[in-house]
């Protein structure tokens, strides 16, 4: 009988130990989950990218930079911190591609020009006539047109390991400063010029003895006589780096850098590391950064403009309808020269079949300000004297 006894509860007693294990494996599992959780959260903490731009950090364009970075911070809830660093924290201004690619920097900010050295193709970006195009009508290009899949094939023929993303379209850049106004062509001749890019080129075409220098570095060589004269960009920018402290001669309009834009850049291989949501946050923020550096730049620079003027005693002067027709035959020249590089050429081409319909399109249908300029703002011509 004991023996049946034995036998009848065997079962229950496996069953016991049975769920004895359960109950100690299902605590082992809980305890090392809770054990693992801090570390979960760690991994899907903030990330940080550290940025830097090709501007000092008084610039006006730094601050472009600097707004672009807010703006992803805040719509990313802090799960992004973009961290801008003024030019030469880290690299100088042009060194600024190597480092994004390299992953010495996790991104930047600054102009595709810059690059021009690695590959001709990538300052058709804005330092050219471009056909007639101003800088907005170039981002179409690049959104719409195809610019976008070419600076891709662009960027990987020379092995940048980068995500590019051009935003942001300047007004016309100025002819330059200079000790005496430019009246004619032949003004150039000799003169140790700063400019950058196809610029180079056209300046070059013009007379004129060229030096490549990033934005920081320009007035002080012309305060030291290494330059007689240079172009920068804006109002806003010259007056800050200082151009009235070493001329006063400040000309207005050129087909230089016409249609030229800024680059918000990052390392590839860590942007598409990054969640498809950040990714679109990035994106979508280059556009709204790009529609608010336009509105804050015609605040901004017509402020400056004035006190360039008013304060500083800057003389301004339009450039001469010659010196603009040369620069367009100069421009020429340098597609014919640059016939031997199949991007360049292929650039070149897909912009100039945009930029035919597009600015046709322009000058067709958007009315010149000129005349209501003058209406309202324009001196009124006398009224006519009565008649005894």
């Amino acid at each position: 009988m004991l023996k049946k006894l034995v036998e009848t509860n065997a079962p229950a007693q496996q069953s016991s130990t049975t769920r004895r294990k359960f109950l100690t494996g299902a605590a082992a599992a809980a305890g090392g989950a809770a054990l693992g959780f801090p570390a979960i959260v760690k991994a899907q903490g903030p990330t940080t990218f550290r940025w830097q731009s090709t501007w000092p950090a008084k610039d006006i364009f730094h601050e472009y930079a600097l707004d672009f970075a807010k703006k992803v911070n805040d719509m990313t809830g802090g799960d992004l911190r973009i961290e801008v660093l003024p030019a030469g924290a880290v690299v100088p201004a042009f060194g600024l591609l190597d480092a994004v690619s390299k992953g010495t920097l996790d991104g930047g900010h600054g102009v595709l020009v810059y690059s021009y050295g690695k590959q001709n193709a990538l300052a058709l970006w804005g330092s050219s006539p471009a056909f007639g195009m101003d800088a907005n009508m170039l981002l179409s290009w690049h959104k719409y047109g195809g610019g976008k899949q070419l600076l891709e094939k662009v960027y990987k023929s020379i092995g940048a390991n980068v995500v590019s993303f051009p935003y942001g379209p300047m007004p016309t850049q100025p002819l330059g400063w200079f000790k005496k106004p430019i009246t004619k062509v032949e003004d150039f001749k000799g003169l140790k010029f700063r400019t950058v890019g196809i610029s180079i080129d056209l300046f070059q075409g013009l007379g004129a003895a060229v030096n490549a220098l990033p934005g920081g570095e320009i007035v002080p060589a012309m305060d030291r006589g290494l330059l007689d004269a240079a172009e920068f960009n804006n109002a806003s920018s010259d007056r800050i780096l200082g151009f009235p402290d070493v001329a006063k001669v400040y000309m207005l309009q050129s087909f230089h850098q016409n249609a030229e834009q800024f680059e918000i850049m990052f390392n590839k291989t860590k942007f598409d590391a990054l969640p498809a949501k950040i990714r679109a946050i990035i994106e979508n923020a280059v556009e709204a950064a790009s529609t608010d550096m336009s509105w804050k730049a015609i605040d901004r620079y017509s402020k400056d403009y004035i006190e360039l003027q008013v304060k500083d005693k800057v003389r301004v002067y339009k450039t001469p309808a010659s010196v603009l027709q040369r620069q367009l035959q100069i421009f020429d020249q340098v597609l014919a020269k640059r016939k031997d590089n199949a991007l360049f050429v292929e650039v070149a081409a897909s912009q100039r079949q945009y930029a035919e319909r597009a600015v046709k399109w322009d000058l067709d249908t958007n009315v010149r300000r000129e005349m209501a300029y003058n209406y309202y703002f324009g001196k009124k011509p006398a009224a006519p004297k009565k008649k005894a």
